[in-house]
């Protein structure tokens, strides 16, 4: 087999062990999951995911993995499936915001599920962890952002980093990686065309990602090959799917640096492209004290992408105000946080609120595009009735790695999450004993638990 990028991330992937990475690595494995499991289970509850549980229910699945908010168990591909589409229905799910990816999604579902199939204990599901991240968040560095034009790369790239986290957890060789890599790369889509209607396409990616990416590794280990230069070949993944893509950044300090430090976590309900100019309307409206009616204009400075994913102007619906940085920017500074309570009909159908969102005006710069995607930027000009100007910027949200919270700011989301009885108390707890179980990555059967062996070579 000729040296290749796949080979690089493979033999990386057999490599990592937990006890000789840095203890930040660890420790972010385990914030990663938790701020995950927050998400599944409120995102479970809405319609996207009920539609999908429905469906598994009818069609089956041998009892192995465990469904985290249901508490049902079904065949380690539909766990996966359906815990990555919960996880990212409610727009809280994490982001590595340098390659515009959210990795918990596809990545932890296709891990726990095949965690649980093997009897995996803490210590091996928090590796597959590690490594789910660092493949997928690399892959995604390497096409950003030309590939985000069109591709959702959360769909795209996520499918390769739930195969290498499979893959460590089932013990692939080298050369099963490789082919498990080529396998997962052939069924990478996620199209963007879905934003157009409001369409529930958005999770579908996640946990289609997450479902394939486990299929190519658990293919690989019993002898099915792939392409074995999926990425980087003729007709490989870079040149069908992006621009002149960076393949150094696939192995450019490949385990050395862990990309799952550089994680960073959402405290808006809402696209992470609107965070900061959400968290900076919160500052201009506490530092002027006006209320809305007084505000004569908003003007926001950010990058193209930024526009181009979040720049509805005239939201009528929860999602289209989830994707729009004037409703954001205004729930902002009338409400002074953007949660999930921030988003009902009839807070979009408000007229305080659509009277400020059509005060806010977008502008895209080059100084404001030459620091994306290093730097999710903002600024924000605001003009008041009385003839006060204020003006502040940012290039990152908190919550970000470089703004960070800390880890009972993390439980607190949780809390805040599944709070309001819609999430089943004995759900809650199950996650919360989950999440409290990893944080010693002990060489015991995840508490999740129940899972057996596979059977098969």
């Amino acid at each position: 087999m000729s040296e290749g990028l796949s080979v690089a991330i493979a033999r990386y992937v057999t490599g990592v062990r937990l006890d000789t990475v840095p203890q930040e690595v660890v420790h972010a494995a385990y914030r990663a999951v938790l701020d995950w499991a927050g998400s599944v289970l409120r995102g479970g509850r809405e319609v996207p995911a009920v539609l999908a549980n429905n469906l598994v229910e009818r069609w089956g699945g041998e009892p192995v993995a465990t469904v985290l908010h249901t508490g049902r168990r079904t065949s380690p591909p539909w766990a996966a499936m359906l815990n990555g589409m919960a996880a990212h229905i409610v727009e809280m799910d994490d982001l590595h915001r340098a390659s515009t990816f959210h990795p918990a999604a596809p990545i932890i579902p296709a891990a726990l599920a095949a965690a649980e199939d093997a009897g995996s204990t803490a210590r091996e599901f928090l590796e597959a962890v590690i490594v789910g991240y660092d493949v997928g968040i690399r892959v995604a560095e390497a096409v950003n952002p030309s590939h985000y034009r069109f591709w959702h790369n959360t769909g795209t790239c996520g499918t390769f980093g739930a195969a290498a986290a499979v893959a460590k957890l089932l013990g692939l060789t080298e050369e099963q990686i490789v082919h498990a890599l080529g396998s997962a790369g052939t069924q990478a889509a996620a199209l963007w065309e879905f934003m157009a209607d409001g369409a529930m396409s958005k999770p579908l990616h996640t946990g289609k990602a997450a479902l394939n990416g486990l299929l190519a590794a658990y293919l690989a280990r019993d002898g099915f090959t792939g392409a074995t230069r999926i990425l980087e070949g003729e007709k490989g993944f870079f040149r069908a799917m992006a621009v002149d893509a960076d393949a150094a950044k696939v192995t450019d300090g490949l385990g050395e640096r862990f990309k799952i430090v550089e994680n960073d976590f959402k405290l808006h309900a809402c696209c992470g492209h609107t965070h900061t100019a959400v968290d900076l309307a919160i500052q201009a409206a506490r530092a002027l004290g006006v209320p809305a009616r007084d505000v004569r204009a908003i003007t926001v400075e950010t990058y193209e992408d930024a526009v181009q994913v979040a720049g509805k102007t005239d939201p009528r619906t929860v999602y289209e105000a989830k994707f729009s940085i004037p409703y954001c920017v205004a729930i902002g500074w009338i409400k002074g946080r953007a949660g999930l309570d921030e988003f009902t009909p009839e807070l979009v159908a408000d007229l305080e609120v659509r009277t400020l969102l059509g005060r806010v005006t977008l502008r895209v710069t080059d100084a404001m595009n030459a620091r994306y995607p290093q730097a999710w930027p903002a600024r924000l000009v605001v003009e008041t009735a009385d003839g006060r100007r204020w003006a502040g910027e940012a290039d990152h949200p908190l919550g970000s790695w470089r703004n960070p919270v800390s880890d009972d700011e993390l439980w607190e989301k949780f809390d805040t999450l599944v709070a309001g009885g819609e999430v089943a108390p004995e759900r809650v707890q199950q996650a919360k004993d989950f999440v409290r179980s990893l944080q010693e990555a002990r060489d015991v059967p995840l508490v999740l638990g129940g899972g057996r062996k596979s059977h098969s070579a």
